[in-house]
């Protein structure tokens, strides 16, 4: 078998055991979910700016109590579980395709596989901190303040941007049909730039099968990307995370069994800013997550006209809240955005493998 054709097979192979192990996980984490009612005691009633949420306390309202939070938990842990597996198997098993399966490597893995660990670990905390009464603090309000989920991502993305540019001696960003573009020292307040405004599109996740879909793809295409440039480990740890994000959306689909919650979002978000920048794709990220940027973009643009010039931009914020206002049904939105994730993805890619 020709080398080519046995990293296509590792890479699909991993992705697909990660469905598997994700899936299998399933059922143990919603019983445990539902047996100690990890979900918020009461819906969201204000949003960012303090106004109360009118449209989306009328429409979501019910639904997302009782709905328990902590379902990125299936992604992270059975990625991490996965991954650590195949590199204990390859030491102790002398056999050439179980060393083939094993994705674990310094040049590729650890810091993606790092920072998706942290950052789910951030999101856990503000998750939990939500679903129970008994933790109060004047830190917290409604879980972890935004602030404080702002320093962490932060602090996650000093960390990156210091192994890239002190260990990695990485100093400039790839623009397709430009080159390679020298920005110094600046390369590590972008790279933090860059992970805060990832994480500020993960409002994305508001209904269900809607955030599943979106990183599915986001995720998809850096396994391209990266399987293109060769980096075969990088490659099998993106899909191995599209495998338990479809896992996870098979209970996430109307009605959800359980919503992602930030332990899903923060890990995620970060996760993709580290794996732009090892495929040198992060000026295609803006494209490839245009879901998220235009979630992001829909929150700051209301919030900016309201306290400017007193009056709405959308019916409601972020995007998928106004269309739902416009009258569509939530299926309608989801499946349409997940159109258009999925297109922005392949024009993602294409652009920068042109380039």
């Amino acid at each position: 078998m020709s080398e080519i054709a046995s990293n296509i097979i590792k890479v699909f192979a991993t992705g697909f055991f990660s469905f598997l192990l994700a899936f299998s996980m399933t059922p143990a984490l919603t019983s445990f979910l539902y047996k100690h009612k990890l979900w918020k005691k009461r819906a969201k009633e204000k949003s960012i700016d303090g106004k109360r949420t009118e449209f989306f306390s009328k429409l979501h309202a019910e639904e997302k109590v009782k709905t328990p939070r902590l379902g990125g938990l299936l992604i992270w842990i059975s990625v991490s579980l996965l991954t650590f597996l195949l590199y204990i198997l390859s030491v102790f098993i002398d056999t050439d395709w179980v060393e083939k399966m094993n994705f674990l490597s310094r040049d590729q893995t650890w810091l993606p596989l790092f920072t998706l660990i942290t950052a789910s670990l951030v999101g856990l905390t503000d998750d939990l901190l939500q679903v129970l009464d008994n933790m109060k603090a004047k830190y917290i309000e409604n879980g972890l303040s935004l602030r404080y989920r702002i320093l962490l991502v932060a602090l996650i993305g000093l960390i990156g941007a210091w192994w890239f540019y002190f260990r990695l001696e990485q100093s400039f960003i790839y623009v397709p049909m430009i080159g390679d573009v020298f920005i110094g020292v600046f390369f590590i307040p972008f790279f933090i730039i860059v992970m805060i405004a990832g994480y500020s599109g993960g409002v994305i996740d508001g209904i269900d099968g809607l955030s599943g879909g979106t990183f599915a793809s986001i995720f998809t295409a850096y396994t391209v990307i990266a399987l293109f440039q060769g980096q075969i480990n990088l490659a099998a740890f993106c899909l191995a995370i599209v495998g338990s994000i479809l896992a996870f959306l098979w209970f996430n689909i109307p009605p959800a069994r359980f919503y992602m919650g930030e332990t899903g979002v923060i890990g995620l978000t970060a996760t993709m800013t580290v794996v732009a920048f090892l495929t040198n794709a992060v000026a295609v990220l803006p494209i490839i997550a245009v879901l998220l940027v235009a979630t992001s973009a829909s929150v700051i643009i209301q919030l900016s006209s309201k306290k400017l010039f007193g009056r709405k931009v959308f019916l409601a914020a972020p995007l998928h809240l106004h269309f739902e206002a416009e009258g569509w049904p939530h299926y309608k939105v989801t499946m349409r955005f997940w159109i258009i994730g999925l297109v922005a993805a392949i024009l993602g890619v294409v652009l920068h493998l042109l380039g």
